[in-house]
């Protein structure tokens, strides 16, 4: 029986493929999804008035800010 190098190099690809297969798997069961963030239940229901809104981008960003 005579193995053509064709015929090798195809075996060889396939497997190079099913590892970069096993290895996409892998790291999904090791990473678990991140979940989206969500701000779901972060803000009360009304209106969000202009003092909210400073007094959220002094949360964010600091006292230092002027004029966002």
């Amino acid at each position: 029986m005579e193995i053509k190098t064709k015929d090798v190099l195809k075996r060889i690809g396939d497997l190079e493929r099913e590892i970069e297969y096993i290895k996409r798997d892998l790291m999904h069961l090791v990473e678990k999804p991140k979940q989206k963030p969500s701000l779901f239940g972060s803000v009360q229901g009304g209106d969000i008035t202009d003092e909210m809104i400073e007094e959220a981008k002094k949360n964010l960003f600091g006292e230092e800010l002027e004029d966002v």
